[in-house]
């Protein structure tokens, strides 16, 4: 910016310094907001994601217990598929087996149901009713966790339109210093790596499976770790 400033005085010299200032400014306001915006889309996404984990942990345990109730080999055989669930939601966070895990995940679900409609068509009583409901809950949250990890991401529109604010707003704050005669650079330096840290805490946010900022599974653990016969 401060050489793309110079070279533009050299070729026109009568240029004057026009509202340069007022630019650099209204530059580095919109990159603060449009930060400061897409930062909280990213927060919101993150917690999102973070409490599914939690819901989803809470469902399967109460599929569990109310699994206890079921009549025999029922009870039993559904036990064994939601332990089997439970580690396959845990094996998912690893990039590599994550498609095998969420495909194995669905096909218990399929096993489980087929189970709850034996069930429920050999004893219709409330109890059956109650393991069905957590079931189906069970179900649907693995369906919102897909959707929030896959779905809930920012778009990569807004991430290449903040990328080019920045480097605008880089440029003019550049040429506002040509035309000053100075240049800090160590005072750019640190801008630019704040700016780069913030890009850096919202692509971190926005990918939780990998980073540094990963979504805390431990209820899911925990649970494995109660439900181990």
């Amino acid at each position: 910016g401060f050489r793309f400033g110079k070279m533009v005085q050299k070729r026109w010299p009568d240029e004057a310094e026009i509202g340069v200032g007022t630019m650099v400014g209204a530059a580095l306001a919109l990159l603060g907001f449009l930060l400061a915006f897409v930062t909280s889309i990213a927060i919101g996404n993150f917690n999102q994601r973070r409490q599914l984990v939690v819901l989803e942990a809470n469902a399967i345990d109460t599929t569990y217990l109310r699994a206890g109730y079921l009549a025999e080999p029922y009870g039993t055989q559904s036990r064994e598929l939601l332990r089997e669930y439970v580690s396959l939601r845990i094996e998912a966070l690893d990039p590599t087996a994550t498609e095998s895990a969420i495909a194995r995940s669905e096909q218990i679900h399929t096993e489980l149901w087929l189970l709850a409609e034996e069930i429920a068509k050999a004893s219709p009583d409330p109890t059956v009713a109650l393991y069905l409901e957590s079931l189906n809950q069970v179900m649907d949250l693995h369906t919102e966790r897909l959707n929030a990890e896959l779905g809930f991401r920012v778009p990569p529109i807004i991430i290449y339109g903040l990328y080019t604010v920045a480097i605008i707003t880089m440029i003019l704050t550049g040429v506002y210093d040509s035309y000053h005669e100075k240049h800090n650079l160590l005072a750019l330096i640190m801008v630019v790596m704040i700016i780069s840290v913030v890009f850096l805490v919202i692509i971190d946010m926005d990918r939780s499976n990998v980073g540094l900022l990963q979504i805390p599974q431990k209820a899911l653990f925990d649970l494995m770790q109660r439900l181990l016969p």
